[in-house]
């Protein structure tokens, strides 16, 4: 007696003929979903500030670089279109050369010194030890000061006559350095002011990266014989790789742009040996009776530049380390 077996298909859904029955394979196809209104509700806010405080400003400063702007035009919109005609004018002045080098100066030597020190304090403080969150908490203020009281304390005692550090120097017999009035001591002088305000930001980053890695490596490390700069150089450094990529991005940016700091401290002077591109731009735009608009706003429109190559430098890095 043979016994019948019976195959369980799965109910295929009903097909449409051309007068508009539906096929199967239209059944099976996932519909699209639709994005609800509330999703564009809570995004609205977002592209509203993105817009209002992102592209406009940035449309903005495209199109002032791009016309001949006076105070007239600017005031009745009237400035006539000149194309590329501000941004030969600032690659044909004089400022230019030494405000794009002291600009890289500035930005390259604070992020490595700045780095440097913050990751030497964060391996410090990731010990544990008496009074360790104390002291982090007063390596905080540098960060926590407005960036006007830490210029100007800066500007005191980088005073060539009655400052502290000359008096130091004094002291140990050493000549009066004018740091803030020579065009050899100018950008470095704010230099190390602006590395004294950025290690606090380092040291925070970096700390929480080391807090991530797990305590088990160092264990293990430990147990091979390794020591604390073998250690450092093959547990601690390749395992802080992402977090130093984007501590450096925002650092290099964030640096870029740093302006009231050496106007405070300098005014870009004396003559251009502390100008940046930052300084430059505000002295075209605003640092005098008859503004220069359109080649303030190249200026600015070339830092931004600047800093894109940075950002694209980052994600490369980030991708071959991916790969």
């Amino acid at each position: 007696m043979s016994t019948l077996r019976t195959e369980r298909r799965p109910p295929t859904a009903p097909r449409r003929t051309p007068g508009g029955e539906r096929t199967a394979s239209a059944a099976l196809t996932p519909r699209r979903r639709r994005t609800p209104p509330a999703a564009w509700a809570f995004l609205a806010p977002l592209a509203l500030y993105l817009a209002l405080f992102y592209v406009y400003p940035l449309y903005r400063n495209l199109e002032l670089s791009l016309r001949d702007y006076t105070v007239r035009s600017f005031v009745q919109d009237n400035a006539p279109f000149v194309g590329f005609q501000n941004y030969l004018e600032v690659f044909r002045d004089v400022t230019f050369a030494p405000a794009l080098r002291n600009t890289l100066l500035f930005t390259l030597c604070s992020i490595i010194a700045q780095y440097v020190l913050g990751l030497a304090l964060a391996v410090f403080f990731n010990r544990s030890f008496r009074l360790s969150a104390t002291l982090r908490a007063l390596f905080l203020v540098p960060w926590l000061l407005p960036l006007i009281v830490s210029a100007s304390t800066w500007s005191w005692m980088l005073n060539s006559e009655s400052g502290v550090v000359n008096y130091l120097l004094r002291a140990v017999g050493t000549d009066n350095v004018n740091w803030l009035t020579s065009p050899q001591w100018s950008l470095t002088a704010v230099v190390i002011a602006n590395i004294w305000i950025g290690i606090p930001f380092n040291l925070v980053i970096l700390y929480s990266g080391l807090q991530n890695i797990p305590a088990e490596l160092y264990e293990a490390a430990a147990l091979d014989g390794a020591g604390p700069w073998q250690t450092f150089r093959r547990v601690t450094f390749p395992l802080l790789r992402p977090v130093t990529a984007i501590t450096l991005l925002l650092g290099s940016v964030y640096t870029l742009k740093v302006f009231d700091l050496i106007w405070i401290m300098t005014k870009g002077g004396p003559g251009s040996s502390s100008t940046t591109f930052a300084t430059w731009s505000y002295q075209l735009g605003f640092g005098s009776m008859l503004p220069h608009f359109g080649p303030g706003a190249a200026v600015g429109n070339l830092l931004i530049v600047i800093a894109l190559a940075f950002g694209l430098v980052h994600i490369h890095m980030q991708r071959r380390q991916e790969a």
